[in-house]
């Protein structure tokens, strides 16, 4: 199964990696560098899953994640959240907020194609 990724990324050299393995993989992926307008962009763009990182300029991933989690338009968008540090700390907020699945930076683009396989059709 494939379907719409709305990738909020700002490392230039990571959303060419994953735009292009899910592309290459057929799902149609929408990108979106910083975390000011993130939610806004999420409303617009109508994915059927969210990759976010954490660090963004403007907001934090963690912060996007919560408003999406309140706002019950968006509340059922799986999200896989990324992040550089494997820190436990964000991965307990990730987990309290709501978050999917939560992936350490570097992974393998295996990894990040079966995740969100997975979140869109958990059978």
């Amino acid at each position: 199964m494939t379907g719409h990724v709305l990738l909020i990324e700002d490392e230039r050299n990571i959303v060419e990696a994953i735009s292009f393995i899910l592309s290459r993989e057929g799902w149609r992926v929408d990108t979106h560098l910083n975390g000011a307008d993130a939610t806004d962009a999420i409303r617009r763009s109508k994915p059927d899953v969210i990759v976010l990182d954490v660090m963004l300029p403007g907001k934090s991933g963690h912060e996007i994640l919560r408003e999406i989690k309140a706002d019950p338009d968006l509340s059922d968008l799986p999200v896989l959240m990324l992040t550089a540090r494997g820190q436990s700390r964000d991965r307990e907020m990730a987990l309290e907020a709501g978050v999917s699945r939560f992936m350490t930076k570097p992974f393998a683009n295996a990894d990040v194609l079966e995740a969100i396989r997975n979140l869109v059709d958990p059978a």
